[in-house]
């Protein structure tokens, strides 16, 4: 047996690892393989809680393989064991002290779907309060429409929302529905009938773009345009003005954000002193009013407060087809008259150039005269009318009471070329219904030389060549949609009228007023 000084010395002479011993024992892995496995496991835990979270479990486990195998020892390899210190800092990981740190481990949680965007309001921008006035200002007149005229039962006419009675085919004339004998005055209770349905009404004023009143003026004011004092004319007028500057709605803009539909021409509305033997009532002399958007049929050419909108027609269509219809109609309709009048002579008036036409068109063979007042000619038949206009190229339409005339509209419908003899019969009137290049609908004939006896009528339409004709004939029917009022009671009218235009016009008056801009509304 080798002594204790013997084996210290062999120890010295042949320093191997334990490994390498030839008799089997079993091998001592170095401290250094223990940290190198020990690492290898805590960085294959962490990846794994980092892509597990993520649901990349089985892809991240994979792709550790390589690395696991990376950090196996060649123990072989290892250099001799030295002495190592340990302290509390660099102590062995244990298992313990891996699942804390990999439970402290976290990943930002995956962002949220976003939220499907809110479907957009129709409606921004455009919504218009309406008043719930009184009965005085608006339903009762309709209960007492007996009365609206001196000598006229208005009955017929306040009937199916202020469209009047339905007309019949009348051999062909009126085709499909969509037809009445409309009165040319009640656009008071035909606008308020379609705002009533308007799809963007609201009860809250502060989003309302506008606010509507419904005050039927113009029909109030024709009870008593004939035979009463001022103060008759006057009373309900005043009334109305002192229950709308009452109202908080009024206070927001002073009634800059207000309108109101007149349906008579501005005339009917300008009195000028509080005298009985002057026409009409001060309405639009008010200050109030004067604030106020005011639709009328006819505009006075020195105040831009008041906006012209057409005057109602007979055909209120309820679709888009049955303006499809009518359309396509018109535009093959035989036309067999180069230029038609359906009118009267206004005896004893220097305004208009009637006289001069009249006597035109009964020398030219060429103009199918429709003589109001005279013979079998009724100009208040819708069928007769729309029947002269439907087979002539050209319609004239001379000043009348007024400047303008209702019969342009009914020309438009039938698709009849609408002729001028001065400018304020439709150029400076209807701004936001035609458009800005009058030539392309219409001719103006200015009345000064068809009265000096220096232009005829006839040679001057029959220089326009048919292409030309044919041209500004389908732009007349192209305005169809926008000069006719569809059926109030419809909720798919598919189309813009007269309405629509009108409002978005007020609508885009008031936004520019809030703005401080200037808000001139016979701009288009």
């Amino acid at each position: 047996m080798k002594s204790t000084t013997t084996f210290a010395t062999e120890v010295q002479q042949d320093p191997v690892d334990a490994t390498d011993k030839p008799d089997g024992g079993v091998p001592r892995p170095s401290l250094v393989c223990h940290l190198a496995i020990l690492t290898a496991t805590f960085c294959a835990l962490v990846f794994y809680a980092h892509y597990a979270l993520q649901g990349n479990m089985a892809s991240v486990i994979v792709s550790s393989l390589p690395l696991l195998s990376s950090v196996a020892v060649d123990q072989n390899s290892v250099p001799p064991e030295q002495p190592v210190v340990l302290n509390e800092e660099h102590a062995p990981l244990t298992a313990q002290a891996t699942v804390f740190e990999t439970s402290r481990i976290t990943t930002a949680p995956a962002p949220a779907p976003a939220p499907a965007p809110a479907p957009a309001d129709r409606c921004d921008g455009h919504y218009i309060y309406m008043y719930d006035m009184p009965a005085r200002f608006n339903d009762d007149l309709i209960r007492d429409c007996g009365n609206l005229h001196p000598w006229l039962d208005m009955c017929p006419y306040s009937a199916n929302d202020g469209l009047g009675m339905p007309l019949g085919d009348e051999g062909g004339v009126f085709p499909g529905r969509g037809w009445y004998s409309t009165d040319q005055f009640m656009l008071d209770l035909m606008f308020h009938s379609r705002m009533k349905r308007y799809e963007c009404l609201t009860n809250d004023s502060s989003l309302a773009a506008a606010v509507f009143v419904p005050f039927y003026a113009g029909l109030e004011s024709g009870r008593y345009l004939y035979n009463h004092s001022t103060s008759v004319r006057d009373a309900l007028q005043l009334d109305a003005i002192d229950w709308l500057v009452r109202r908080p709605e009024w206070g927001v803009m002073g009634g800059r954000d207000h309108f109101l539909v007149a349906g008579r021409t501005t005339w009917d509305f300008r009195r000028k002193a509080d005298l009985d033997e002057l026409w009409g009532t001060k309405l639009l002399r008010y200050p109030a009013v004067e604030n106020m958007t005011v639709f009328v049929l006819e505009t006075s050419p020195w105040n831009g407060t008041n906006l012209a909108i057409p005057y109602p027609t007979y055909f209120h269509p309820e679709t888009g087809a049955d303006v499809l219809a009518w359309q396509e109609k018109v535009r093959k309709a035989e036309r067999r008259w180069l230029f038609s009048f359906a009118g009267a002579p206004r005896p004893g008036s220097n305004k208009t150039v009637r006289a001069e036409i009249i006597r035109q068109c009964r020398a030219s063979s060429h103009c199918n005269l429709f003589h109001c007042g005279g013979g079998s000619a009724d100009c208040n038949s819708p069928a007769g009318v729309m029947r002269v206009f439907e087979s002539s190229q050209f319609c004239l339409q001379p000043r009348g009471d007024t400047a303008t005339r209702r019969s342009t509209f009914d020309a438009i419908v039938a698709g009849c070329i609408p002729v001028f003899f001065h400018p304020g019969s439709a150029y400076t009137q209807y701004t936001l219904h035609f458009p800005r290049d009058h030539g392309r609908y219409s001719v103006l004939i200015p009345h000064a030389g068809l009265t000096a006896g220096n232009v005829s009528i006839e040679e001057t339409l029959s220089k326009i060549s048919p292409d030309e004709v044919r041209r500004m004939r389908e732009e007349v029917i192209g305005l169809i949609p926008r000069v006719v009022y569809a059926d109030p009671r419809s909720r798919r009218v598919g189309f813009r009228d007269a309405f629509d235009v009108a409002v978005e016009a007020v609508i885009d008056r008031v936004a520019k007023r809030r703005r401080g801009e200037a808000d001139d509304g016979r701009e288009h």
